[in-house]
């Protein structure tokens, strides 16, 4: 190779190198932690130099991607049921646990009735969902969203879901769910409490948290996709996810910590 030839090849590596080595995680995340986890993984990278890129989308719609392929390295889901069917498949793990075959939890989610305030309706509380000026119901759907199926629970705990049937307007994410009733295509919604206390929710709404025996508990599960070639620095994010700090914030945005 002559010295012309040379240094372009050599500009040409040592451009290439850098691009590689800054290539982000790719994080499949469910939708209620779209409040609360971009700073945390805006702090991520800041504290160990490892860019993170979030793709936020009901659980099981993310669970799908995963099994057709998409190149998540990742899994954050708002349940334990959708990453251990991927574990069973042998697509996903979690990590450095001894026991790798259940997912990492990383929090617990709580659901909430949530009502604009200058809406015409009581105050959200259970009242609400028996008060006969409730016209429509804004829920994730049951069969993609674990939230869904939280509020599917409570209404049919509550004997309500028969009544309600006709009247409820069903997202595709929670965080849809919050948007209908946030922009009035909904008079109330059975959203997150990561969504209504955004905010813009915390100032247009209020909020009633709905008794947690009348669901089961939205155990958040995190899971290492199989296929990653970022298998050090996903177990690194779901260390910097279970630390004393990063538990308190996601506790500050609506999530009960598990430490």
């Amino acid at each position: 190779m002559n010295a012309k030839s040379f240094f372009p090849a050599l500009l040409g590596l040592a451009l290439f190198v850098p691009l590689q080595a800054q290539e982000p995680l790719r994080v499949a995340a469910a939708a209620d932690l779209e409040p609360a986890l971009p700073p945390i993984l805006k702090q991520f990278h800041q504290a160990t130099g490892i860019r993170a890129e979030a793709t936020f989308q009901a659980s099981a719609m993310l669970t799908a991607q995963i099994q057709n392929g998409a190149p998540f390295d990742l899994f954050l889901s708002a349940d334990l049921s959708y990453p251990k069917r991927l574990i069973d498949a042998g697509l996903a793990d979690a990590g450095d646990l001894p026991n790798n075959s259940t997912p990492v939890i990383y929090a617990k989610g709580t659901l909430v009735l949530w009502a604009r305030k200058d809406s015409q309706l009581p105050p959200p509380s259970l009242d609400l969902l028996r008060h006969a000026t409730l016209k429509s119901l804004a829920i994730a759907n049951p069969e993609r969203a674990p939230y869904g199926r939280a509020a599917l629970a409570a209404l049919t705990g509550l004997k309500l879901y028969n009544a309600l049937k006709p009247r409820l307007v069903t997202a595709e994410n929670i965080a849809q769910a919050a948007q209908f009733v946030d922009s009035g295509n909904a008079d109330a919604g059975l959203i997150s409490l990561t969504s209504a206390l955004t905010p813009r929710l915390a100032a247009s709404g209020s909020y009633f948290v709905i008794p947690r025996d009348l669901y089961p508990p939205i155990e958040q599960g995190v899971v290492i996709v199989s296929k990653t070639r970022q298998r050090a620095g996903a177990q690194k994010l779901i260390d910097f996810l279970l630390s004393a700090p990063v538990q308190a914030q996601l506790a500050s945005k609506g999530l009960t910590p598990v430490k």
